[in-house]
C-alpha cells in the first residue's frame, strides 16, 4: 500500500509513517524537513499550493500510484487574534485547511483509480469545541471538519473518507508555544503512536466498509466533550 503523509518528518505524521511501514505498506513522505528514516520523500511547504501539488504528482508517479492519503500536517499560532500578526494566522489556515484540500485535490485522480482509495484527513477536538486564544487553529480545524464531511458525501462510492479528530498529543507541536498555551504537568497527552493505530484501522477497512468520523484523546481530555 502506498500511502502519502504530509508532516510526515515529524510528531503524528512520522508515527503514522512508522505504522505504515511495519504493516508492510510504502509511506510517501510530503514535510518541509526531511524524514529522520528513511522514507521516500519530497519536501514541500503546504501553504504553497502549487508547490503542494507538485509534491503529490512527483510521488505518486515515482511510486507507480497512491492508494492512500493521510493529511497528518498541522500548525498552530496562539494569542488573542489583535495580537497575532496577520501573516502568522493566515498562514495556519493556509496549512491546515487549505493544504489539506490541495493534497486531497492532487491525490484525487490516483486514488479514484485505486480498487479501495482512501483519504485520511487530521483535524482537532478545537474543531468541534472552540476555545479563546486560539482563532486560527480553531478556524482550520473545523474547516477540516466540514471540509472531510462534503468530500465523503462528494466521494462516497468511489474513494473512502475518513475524519480523525485526535485530542492533545505528546508531540513538539507545544514546544514553541509561550508557557502560558503550554499544556501543564497534569495535563494528560495521547502517545501519537496511539493515534497513528486509530489511522492505520480506518486504512485497514475492507472495500465498502468505511469508518467516517473517529475522535482519539485521553480519557481526561479536557477539549472533550
Amino acid at each position: 500500500m502506498n500511502v502519502l503523509i504530509t508532516g510526515g518528518a515529524s510528531g503524528l505524521g512520522a508515527a503514522v509513517a512508522r505504522k505504515v511501514a511495519d504493516d508492510g505498506g510504502r509511506p510517501l513522505i510530503l514535510d518541509r524537513h526531511p524524514p529522520k528514516e528513511d522514507f521516500e520523500h519530497m519536501q514541500a511547504d503546504l501553504a504553497d499550493r502549487r508547490c503542494a501539488e507538485r509534491a503529490v504528482h512527483c510521488l505518486a508517479r515515482a511510486a507507480g500510484g497512491l492508494n492512500a492519503v493521510v493529511t497528518a500536517a498541522g500548525i498552530d499560532a496562539r494569542g488573542a487574534l489583535c495580537e497575532v500578526p496577520a501573516e502568522d494566522w493566515e498562514r495556519v489556515v493556509q496549512v491546515n485547511l487549505l493544504g489539506t484540500a490541495a493534497v486531497a485535490r492532487a491525490a484525487l485522480p490516483y486514488l479514484e483509480n485505486e480498487p479501495h482509495g482512501r483519504i485520511v484527513t487530521v483535524a482537532s477536538t478545537l474543531g468541534l469545541r472552540a476555545k479563546g486564544d486560539a482563532t486560527a487553529y480553531c478556524a482550520s480545524t473545523s474547516g477540516v471538519v466540514g471540509f472531510t464531511r462534503a468530500l465523503a458525501a462528494e466521494t462516497a462510492g468511489k474513494v473512502a473518507v475518513t475524519l480523525v479528530v485526535p485530542g492533545g498529543m505528546d508531540t513538539a507541536f507545544f514546544d514553541d508555544r509561550a508557557d502560558k498555551y503550554k499544556p501543564g504537568p497534569e495535563t494528560r497527552l495521547s502517545r501519537p503512536e496511539d493515534v497513528a493505530a486509530t489511522i492505520a484501522f480506518a486504512l485497514a477497512q475492507p472495500s465498502g466498509c468505511e469508518v467516517r468520523e473517529l475522535v482519539v484523546c485521553p480519557s481526561e481530555e479536557p477539549s472533550w466533550p
